[in-house]
């Protein structure tokens, strides 16, 4: 039985049905469900409200083909996807604030809930990938002297990151299961796909260091390059999975449950049992 178990692909991405009185993707051991509803409800807003801006931007400033090649950049990919995970998420929490249950989670199928615990990896491992790279590789400097350009910047290479932190610090969820890991290098190669797929569709490269060159000349440097971003992507995931396993460490299992929630005096006696047994 236990063995079973253990092969469960459910069980091995972290959404075992024995696991759904917890919360963990509803939840945080800081804020009241509602206000982190609120939260990441107005992160979500404020990412689409910016996409929109610069979008209008582009249109009212000669850039139209912008709009439409941005869907080739893995940053913009990357702010789309921190948007949307924050949309649901905010709808997610509100549903659980309100009944104190997992409105949508209970109703849909189960494969959903696992697709958001994937979604979860990608929003808390991805953003420090995208930081990085370009702080690291793409800028040039000087500083910004364009406000628009800077507020872009910093928005989807600098708030994102942030936005990572916030949801692997203040949420309840439990460490990456380590199959997302081959979710994430899964992702990453069908975005080079895409890139070389833009290059001879649209002929331009998104990224400067994915070019060949005309006779395949920089083709060890990309590769270099490749490899450099696998690393970058191994260590942001072991960096998210090390922060959630110390937030939970230090947190020692603390949920701010919903009101409605009728798990709720049972956790909290099972609190104050804990602290008692540790004091």
């Amino acid at each position: 039985m236990n063995k079973g178990k253990s092969l469960s692909l459910y069980h091995l991405l972290h959404v075992d049905p024995s696991l759904d009185r917890d919360h963990v993707y509803e939840t945080s051991w800081l804020l009241p469900p509602l206000a982190y509803a609120i939260l990441r409800g107005a992160i979500s807003l404020y990412i689409f409200t910016s996409i929109f801006f610069i979008w209008g931007w582009y249109g009212t400033h000669g850039d139209r083909d912008e709009i439409g090649q941005s869907f080739s950049y893995f940053t913009w990919l990357t702010y789309w996807g921190i948007g949307f995970y924050m949309l649901f998420a905010s709808i997610h929490t509100a549903c659980y604030a309100l009944k104190g249950r997992s409105v949508l989670f209970d109703r849909w199928p189960r494969a959903l809930r696992a697709l958001h615990g994937l979604f979860y990896t990608t929003i808390t491992t991805y953003p420090f990938l995208v930081t990085i790279v370009y702080w690291g590789i793409l800028f040039s400097g000087p500083w910004f002297t364009v406000t628009m350009s800077a507020w872009q910047n910093i928005s989807q290479h600098g708030l994102n990151s942030l936005y990572a932190l916030l949801e692997i610090t203040l949420a309840t969820t439990n460490p990456h299961p380590l199959l997302s890991l081959a979710v994430l290098i899964f992702l990453l190669l069908l975005y080079v796909a895409l890139a070389y797929l833009t290059y001879h569709t649209e002929g331009f490269y998104t990224y400067s260091f994915l070019d060949v060159g005309p006779h395949g000349e920089h083709s060890a440097k990309v590769t270099g390059y490749c490899f450099a971003i696998l690393a970058i992507i191994l260590v942001f995931f072991v960096f998210s999975w090390c922060l959630i396993w110390l937030r939970r460490r230090l947190t020692r299992g603390m949920v701010k449950r919903s009101a409605y929630d009728p798990d709720r005096s049972a956790a909290d006696v099972e609190v104050v049992e804990v602290e008692v047994a540790r004091s």
